[in-house]
């Protein structure tokens, strides 16, 4: 099936889904903006993040025996230096130089050996969350391949690359950035406690004052940072959609001179960004000046607590200053821990706008009964078929019809008539949602999903090109096609004379989307593509459309060598693209109104004769 029957948005029926729902992604303004979403459950987040953390637990256990390592080295480093102090400050005046050397010493190596390990932390744990987070994307990434057509239809391009880039990336740098810091933060957090216990409980308790202070100002803090950062996260997704359109419809804008606008509207949305990122930041960066105030508040009480205790010969001052180093130390993880708290909120929300989409509903497994369609008959059956992209608006209404095989059957009506969507359905982008579609007098969807859409050819009037060569694009409908076989396709479609005009021939690289090539050339290729398949149904979505006359009039005989002995479709508003069709249907709002062969409808004088007449069907031969 030809690639660029995934990015057909259905082009019916628009303005009555709203909107939320946008099937063309076109236009520009205030509609790209959602109502901004209350934050998921963190806690939740956390443990399905860990889901993915867990696959690394043999090298987080590594490194937890690092951190176990390094926080010994820290908890011992002050007593050590409280020791060598005491060595020094002797009744006597006499200092214990030997004593004072080995502290010296095993100080000296205790710190190298903690850099060390640090240094190791860091190491191991970027490459631990870079798997984490590319088994992450990996996951999203496949799961954008199993989602419906009607969920790419109600989102935009830049907010899926949002959450594919930019989320991820926060999850990222929050996974690098945190793990390591709240294992640390917490063993040194515990062992600190226990060390101040055991040197001084009256001090102890004096270092204590200020937790509920700081405990009070960090929950007030981050729970207003919390709603920031999903707040910049969203907008920042409405930025980038903003920015794949603009860039998308850029000969657009040109076209119609709304320079001036796109631009007013892009800073309307990056003004919002910036207010938001703003705020953010103000209020993340409230947290480490009050949390060093208050930690300064601390070092006050236990120096002056610490004082009337050593005057009391209760403490000595190596004690003191052993405990001024771990109430530092105590105080150091709690600001830490603060600190990465905004991290792990800016992770979490990123990584709940992934989550939301790994949670959308696949496509539809087909049913257990299914089975592969295999050498199709062709003969196409429409029982009864009503569809609507919405539950309350109707697009299709109750359409019956059949297409005997190998007949051409062209489907005419002004735009948003639904002829888009009797081949969705057909193709099953979208199912029915009443009466039944029947190919060969079976239901499509006994059919496997993959089976069927592999026996369609579908050419759509917005050509896709991917980034690769020539040769590599036509070969898409069939990987294992020899050489001879894409140049045979690219002949029968007309497009082996411009591209061996091409510096590299068939195996020009294309630029993204074949923006080196005209519209016209692009076409050509899709055909070439389609003809190499050498499906079972064709589909032509107006498919001549952005060809000129002469190059039309060429491939026309090729399209007739194509559409010979298979079940076609051919949406079109060219008369000579249509009046050789068996079946001529004028679709007018989700009804058949008309339907017979070109002669047989003009005789009718009807829908298809006032058509006819107004030049509404055009008549490029004549």
């Amino acid at each position: 099936m030809s690639s660029e029957a995934k990015n057909q948005s259905q082009k019916e029926g628009t303005q009555s889904q709203g909107p939320n729902l946008r099937p063309g992604g076109g236009g520009f303004g205030k509609h790209h903006q959602k109502p901004i979403e209350k934050p998921k459950n963190v806690s939740a987040t956390l443990k399905r993040l860990w889901s993915f953390v867990r696959q690394e637990k043999r090298l987080l256990t590594t490194v937890f025996l690092f951190i176990l390592i390094d926080a010994a080295l820290s908890l011992v480093s002050p007593y050590l230096i409280g020791q060598s102090i005491d060595a020094m400050a002797t009744e006597n005046g006499v200092v214990n130089f030997g004593f004072l050397k080995i502290m010296v010493v095993v100080l000296l190596v205790a710190y190298i050996v903690s850099g060390a390990l640090t240094f190791l932390e860091g190491w191991v744990m970027a490459g631990v969350s870079q798997r984490i987070v590319g088994s992450l994307r990996e996951a999203l990434f496949a799961k954008l391949q199993k989602l419906p057509v009607a969920f790419f239809d109600s989102h935009t391009h830049g907010e899926l690359m949002s959450r594919l880039v930019n989320d991820i990336d926060n999850v990222s740098n929050s996974i690098s950035q945190s793990i390591t810091q709240l294992m640390s933060g917490i063993i040194i957090l515990i062992g600190t406690f226990i060390m101040m216990l055991y040197l001084s409980p009256i001090l102890t308790l004096a270092s204590l004052i200020t937790i509920p202070l700081i405990f009070l100002l960090t929950r007030t803090i981050t729970k207003r940072t919390k709603v920031l950062f999903k707040d910049q996260q969203k907008q920042l997704g409405m930025l980038n959609g903003q920015i794949e359109e603009t860039i998308s419809g850029f000969y657009v804008i040109k076209a119609f001179n709304h320079e001036e606008k796109v631009i007013e509207q892009f800073d309307e949305v990056n003004a919002e960004l910036r207010k938001v990122g703003i705020k953010a930041q103000i209020w993340s960066g409230f947290l480490m000046p009050i949390m060093n105030v208050i930690g300064n508040i601390g070092f006050v009480v236990v120096a002056i607590v610490g004082s009337i205790l050593a005057v009391k010969s209760m403490i000595t001052v190596g004690v003191i200053a052993s405990f001024i180093t771990y109430s530092r130390q105590f105080v150091r993880p709690l600001n830490e821990l603060a600190n990465i708290y905004n991290v792990i909120l800016s992770g979490v929300a990123g990584a709940e706008r992934v989550f939301e989409i790994l949670d959308e509903h696949d496509e539809p497994e087909d049913s257990a009964s299914a089975f592969p369609l295999k050498n199709p008959n062709g003969q196409v059956t429409f029982e009864n078929v009503s569809f609507g992209y919405r539950s309350d608006v109707s697009i299709i209404k109750n359409i019956s019809f059949e297409a005997a095989a190998g007949s051409r059957t062209a489907l005419i009506g002004p735009t948003g008539a639904g002829k888009t969507t009797i081949v969705n359905l057909l193709t099953r982008f979208y199912d029915v949602t009443s009466g039944r579609i029947l190919i060969d007098g079976r239901d499509i969807r006994t059919y496997t999903r993959d089976s069927l859409r592999s026996s369609f050819g579908i050419v759509l009037q917005d050509t896709y090109l991917f980034s690769g060569t020539i040769k590599e694009n036509i070969k898409y409908g069939k990987p294992d096609a020899t050489d001879e076989e894409v140049v045979n396709a690219a002949k029968m479609a007309n497009a082996d004379a411009f591209i061996n005009r091409l510096p590299n021939k068939y195996d020009t690289v294309l630029a993204e989307n074949g923006g080196n090539l005209s519209q016209g050339q692009k076409q050509l290729l899709a055909i070439a593509r389609v003809i190499l398949a050498k499906p079972a149904f064709l589909i032509l979505d107006e498919a001549t459309s952005n060809i000129d006359t002469r190059t039309e009039h060429q491939i026309q005989a090729a399209l007739a060598n194509v559409m010979e002995g298979r079940t076609s479709f051919i949406i079109a508003h060219r008369l000579n693209t249509i009046q050789s069709a068996d079946t001529i249907m004028v679709i007018d709002a989700g009804e058949i109104i008309e339907s017979g062969s070109h002669d047989e409808l003009l005789a009718k004088k009807g829908a298809y004769y006032e058509l006819y007449k107004s030049g509404a069907v055009q008549d490029v031969g004549s």
